[in-house]
């Protein structure tokens, strides 16, 4: 979990801009779970996977799943080890706090056999939950590298650039089209 203070991003929410230029991350909007000296990860929250609920995966993993599972859909969290799950729930869940990572306030992630069997368990599930595969990560000073450099005053053309923009097109003038 990060302070006001701290130089990490974890439990902040990543917007995509538009003409990101990566279709993996168009419109995607990636909360950052863990954020360190050494690397980031996030997971995409609006990237449902279309006919997969938490139930039909819990399913296919061999935990007892009973009439009253969530039938929320799964969500794909990002490109990279898209075989690996992951779990956001409030921290109300049957299982301990030390088997997951506390992002921000009520907010943990929990990547074990643990959190799955509560899921399945309405009397152990958390109150608020969504399962992701696969996840968003970025190598050491790969996020801070625009935000945190002391270079102020190109900062914001070398953002346009990073996003396919030319500052030279953009202008003053707001119109309809």
């Amino acid at each position: 979990m990060t302070s006001a203070s701290s130089p990490y991003l974890a439990g902040r929410l990543l917007v995509a801009m538009p003409g990101i230029g990566d279709p993996r991350f168009e419109r995607a909007v990636i909360l950052l779970c863990e954020h360190d000296q050494a690397h980031a990860m996030g997971l995409a929250v609006n990237r449902p996977v279309e006919g997969l609920t938490i139930a039909d995966l819990l399913g296919r993993l061999d935990v007892q799943v009973g009439p009253e599972a969530p039938d929320d859909l799964v969500l794909m969290g990002g490109p990279v080890e898209p075989e690996r799950g992951f779990v956001l729930h409030t921290r109300d869940s049957g299982v301990g706090h030390n088997a997951g990572v506390a992002i921000a306030g009520d907010l943990m992630l929990t990547a074990s056999r643990e959190i799955l069997d509560a899921l399945a368990a309405s009397d152990r599930r958390p109150r608020r939950v969504a399962m992701a595969v696969g996840y968003a990560g970025w190598s050491a000073g790969q996020l801070e590298r625009l935000v945190f450099d002391d270079d102020h005053e190109h900062k914001w053309s070398r953002a346009l650039a990073k996003i396919g923009v030319s500052a030279e097109n953009l202008s003053a003038h707001a119109g309809r089209a």
